[in-house]
C-alpha cells in the first residue's frame, strides 16, 4: 500500500509539472500577437494571462471528464500507464518549445496516453469513436473555422475603419485586443487546465481513491489551475516569438481580429466538452487575419514546420508513451529509470536553450533568428498595396517626418544638368 501512495503521488507532481509546461508552451496562444503589436509589454501580458488561466480552470469539467473517462478504458489501466503517458507528453512539449514550434501541449498528453495505454493492455484499451470524434475531427476542423473567422473579421474590421483616423483605430484596437487576448486566456484555462485535471482524476480511478466517472474533486481543480497560471507567467517567449512574429506582421486590427476568433471557437468547444488544441486554434486564427489583410502574407515555410510538428505530435508523444510503459512493466526499477530519463532529457533540453536565449527582453527583436520571407510572399507584398491607414502608410508619414527637406535654392546659383533618361 506505501508503495501504491508513492506512485500515485509521483503520478499527480508529474502531472503538474506536465500542466506546468503546458502554461509556458501556450502562453503564445494568448500573448503572441499582443506583444508583437505592442499593445502590452511583454510581463504584464504574461502576468495577465496566467491569472485568467487561473479563473478560467474553475469554470467547466467537461473536458476533464472526456480525458477521464472517454480517450482510453478505465477498467484494467495501472497507474504507472498515466505516468508514462505524461512522460511522452512533457519530453515533447520541452522538444518543441526548444524549436519554438506552436504545437499541441492536448495532442501530446493525447499520443502519449493512446500509446502508453496500447503498450499496457492493447488496443482495446482505446476508444477509437471517442479520440475521433472529440479528438482528431476538433483538431482538423478547429484551426480551419478559427482561420476562417479571422479572416473574414479581419477584412471587415478594416472596411468598417477605412474612413476613420488611422491613429485614433489604432488606439481602440490596441485596447479591443487586450480585451480579446484576456478572454482567450480564459478559454485557455477552462480548456487546457481541465487535462491535466481530467489525468489526475484518471489516475485517482485507477488507485480506488474515486469512482469511475467521478468529477476532479476540488483539490484538484485547485492545483492544476495554480501550476497552469505558474507555468504560463514564466512565459514561453521562443513561441511567443514565433507566433507573434515568425508567421505573418500583425497589426492591431488583426490581432484583435485573431484573438477574438480563437476564443469563440474555444469557449465553444469547452461547453460541448471537445478537447481541442488551443495552439491550433489560435495559430489558425493568426494565419486567418494575416491573409485577411490587404498586403498581409504568411510566411508560408514557417507555418510548413509548424504543420509537420502538428501532425508528428500525437504518434511521436505515443512512442514515447509506449517506450516507458514498457520500462514500467518490469517493475520498481523501470518506473525509476523512467523518471531518470525525463529528469535527465529535460534537463538536456533546458541546457540546449541556453546556447541562443530568448525572454522578454528580445522577443519582440527583428534580428533574433530572423527568416527570410520567401519569393512568393515577397511577390505577394509587393503587388498588393495594404489598405489605407495601415501601420505601412503610417510609417510612411513618420518617414516624411524624419527626412529633412533639402534647403531652398539660390536663384542665382548655377543648377546641376539634368541627369540622362
Amino acid at each position: 500500500m506505501e508503495h501504491i501512495t508513492l506512485l500515485l503521488a509521483i503520478v499527480v507532481v508529474t502531472a503538474l509539472v506536465f500542466d506546468f509546461t503546458n502554461g509556458f508552451h501556450d502562453t503564445a496562444n494568448a500573448m503572441a500577437t499582443t506583444i508583437s503589436t505592442g499593445a502590452l509589454k511583454p510581463k504584464t501580458a504574461v502576468a495577465m494571462s496566467a491569472v485568467l488561466n487561473l479563473v478560467g480552470a474553475f469554470l467547466s469539467v467537461e473536458v476533464a471528464k472526456t480525458i477521464s473517462g472517454g480517450i482510453i478504458n478505465e477498467q484494467g489501466i495501472r497507474t504507472e500507464v498515466i505516468f508514462a503517458a505524461l512522460v511522452g507528453a512533457i519530453l515533447w512539449n520541452l522538444l518543441t518549445w526548444l524549436m519554438g514550434l506552436p504545437s499541441s501541449s492536448s495532442h501530446a498528453l493525447f499520443g502519449g496516453l493512446i500509446g502508453a495505454a496500447v503498450m499496457s493492455a492493447g488496443w482495446s484499451a482505446v476508444n477509437g469513436g471517442t479520440i475521433v470524434t472529440k479528438v482528431l475531427i476538433p483538431a482538423i476542423a478547429a484551426p480551419l473555422v478559427a482561420g476562417l473567422a479571422a479572416m473574414v473579421a479581419t477584412r471587415l474590421t478594416y472596411k468598417i475603419a477605412s474612413r476613420t483616423d488611422a491613429k485614433s483605430t489604432a488606439k481602440g484596437y490596441r485596447a479591443g485586443q487586450i480585451a480579446s487576448a484576456g478572454l482567450v486566456s480564459l478559454a485557455h484555462g477552462t480548456n487546457d487546465a481541465q487535462k491535466t485535471m481530467g489525468i489526475i482524476t484518471l489516475a485517482l480511478v485507477t488507485q480506488g481513491v474515486v469512482a469511475p466517472g467521478s468529477n476532479p474533486p476540488m483539490w484538484v481543480v485547485v492545483s492544476a489551475g495554480v501550476a497552469i497560471a505558474l507555468g504560463t507567467y514564466l512565459g514561453g517567449w521562443r513561441i511567443i516569438r514565433t507566433m507573434g512574429k515568425g508567421l505573418t506582421d500583425l497589426q492591431p486590427q488583426q490581432g484583435f481580429a485573431a484573438q477574438t476568433s480563437a476564443a469563440t471557437v474555444i469557449l465553444a468547444s469547452s461547453n460541448l466538452g471537445f478537447s481541442l488544441s488551443t495552439t491550433q486554434s489560435c495559430s489558425g486564427a493568426v494565419m486567418g487575419a494575416g491573409l485577411g489583410r490587404k498586403g498581409g502574407v504568411v510566411r508560408w515555410s514557417t507555418a510548413t514546420r509548424m504543420f509537420v510538428a502538428w501532425g508528428l505530435t500525437l504518434p511521436a508523444a505515443g512512442l514515447v508513451g509506449a517506450g516507458a510503459e514498457f520500462l514500467t512493466k518490469q517493475g520498481g526499477w523501470g518506473v525509476a529509470t523512467v523518471a531518470v530519463l525525463l529528469v535527465t532529457g529535460s534537463g538536456i533540453i533546458w541546457a540546449l536553450s541556453r546556447r541562443k536565449p530568448v525572454d522578454h527582453n528580445n522577443v519582440t527583436a527583428d534580428d533574433l533568428d530572423a527568416e527570410p520571407a520567401g519569393v512568393v510572399t515577397t511577390a505577394i507584398a509587393a503587388v498588393t498595396p495594404p489598405p489605407a491607414g495601415s501601420v505601412a502608410a503610417v510609417a510612411d508619414e513618420d518617414l516624411k517626418t524624419t527626412i529633412p527637406s533639402p534647403a531652398p535654392t539660390d536663384p542665382a546659383a548655377p543648377t546641376a544638368p539634368a541627369a540622362a533618361v
